[in-house]
């Protein structure tokens, strides 16, 4: 028998269609299903890494919340865009990787039956974490345009009520590429006035945006740097994703109890890598490798965007992938992702549990391919769609 808490998580999708493509080992099969990348991590972070095999402090439970080191690290990083100092030694801690930070958080915000606020389409992970945590999603709905996903600030806002525990927004979101900006989290700041709840923002992809622009950070609008937890990870920027490593910093009452959370959970961080995300965080030329990294990935997504004209699909502001409305073809998504596996050599999502609206959507992820192997994309495309 499922217990309760399970009753309304699906899955996420990825894992099925990422299992039949790997079970296949067709090397032309185009991997568009899952959140890897083929961009390498910086250079200082991998070395760092092969030296701490060898060294016994790496190989530590200890300290509990985080290395002093990296703690400090992530604090900074979230300082200098927030505009604000944050003390690493209580208004900060490490996670086994950004979506254990998330699940922290809630669990340290949200009592069982209460409301966290969301964005729809949002990545199933997040809304399945909510219910785990005993929350109730409300969704905002995105609303796709020709010229990628809008968010209106107004329902942003109205959607926060009584039993509103938190607001969980990610910017850039996964797996819209719709981005937040000072708008919305001046909305939010008016709305949260009347409010006892947290705003959890999740920063994984913050500066992964197509735009050029430096993040618009929620803790920098007057009234929610009190309210503000901020979850990081080293997973999409820093392209460390088999390192396993997250943060979570905000005001030190709530950080508390985040870590309590942590300490009950998961207990600690992979000690190999710590060290390795702290020096890549902080290095000098860190906001250039991001930057760079970034012009790979907005390239591929105006190459799909491009080859694929005429399919109804939503292009991206930020992250690592794009969105098909499958509605528009007739279809749902998993009769979609279906013909483009077997038709098309693609492999790719369909989003049901990502938000009410992920019933009409396919996602394709331009993280792990190359402009020349999607080369000849439309003609996947039309072969199984068309």
């Amino acid at each position: 028998m499922t217990v309760s808490r399970l009753a309304h998580i699906p899955g996420i999708g990825v894992d099925s269609i990422g299992d039949r493509a790997d079970a296949l080992g067709d090397a032309s099969m185009l991997r568009l299903e899952n959140l890897d990348t083929d961009l390498r991590p910086p250079a200082v972070a991998l070395a760092r890494t092969r030296a701490a095999v060898d060294e016994d402090a790496a190989n530590s439970y200890l300290p509990f919340q985080g290395g002093r080191s990296l703690r400090a690290a992530a604090a900074a990083h979230v300082g200098r865009l927030a505009g604000i100092e944050y003390d690493p030694e209580v208004s900060c801690v490490v996670t086994a990787g950004g979506l254990n930070g998330v699940l922290n958080a809630l669990l340290a915000t949200v009592e069982p039956g209460e409301e966290v606020v969301v964005a729809d389409p949002i990545y199933a992970g997040l809304v399945n974490r909510i219910r785990l945590a005993g929350g109730i999603p409300r969704f905002v709905a995105y609303r796709p345009t020709a010229a990628g996903w809008r968010l209106d600030p107004d329902q942003l806002a109205a959607a926060v009520g009584p039993r509103t525990a938190a607001v969980l927004m990610m910017s850039p979101a996964m797996p819209t590429g719709g981005l937040l900006g000072r708008r919305h989290w001046q909305a939010l700041a008016t709305a949260l006035e009347r409010s006892d709840a947290w705003l959890v923002y999740d920063a994984a992809m913050e500066r992964i945006r197509f735009d050029g622009r430096a993040p618009e950070h929620p803790a920098s609008v007057p009234g929610l740097a009190d309210r503000t937890i901020t979850v990081g990870s080293a997973s999409k920027e820093l392209r460390m994703i088999g390192w396993r490593v997250g943060w979570v910093v905000g005001p030190p009452a709530i950080l508390h109890d985040v870590n309590l959370v942590g300490l009950s959970n998961v207990v600690c961080q992979v000690g190999l890598a710590q060290e390795a995300v702290a020096l890549a965080l902080a290095a000098p030329d860190a906001d250039a490798d991001v930057a760079a990294a970034t012009a790979v990935w907005r390239e591929r997504a105006a190459h799909l965007c491009r080859e694929l004209a005429g399919y109804p699909l939503v292009p991206p502001d930020g992250g690592w992938s794009l969105l098909v409305d499958c509605a528009e073809l007739g279809m749902t998504p998993g009769e979609a992702s279906e013909r483009l596996f077997t038709r098309g050599r693609v492999a790719a999502t369909g989003m049901t549990g990502w938000g009410p609206s992920g019933d009409r959507y396919l996602r394709l992820v331009y993280a792990n391919e190359p402009v020349e192997r999607l080369a000849d994309v439309r003609a996947r495309f039309d072969a199984a769609l068309g």
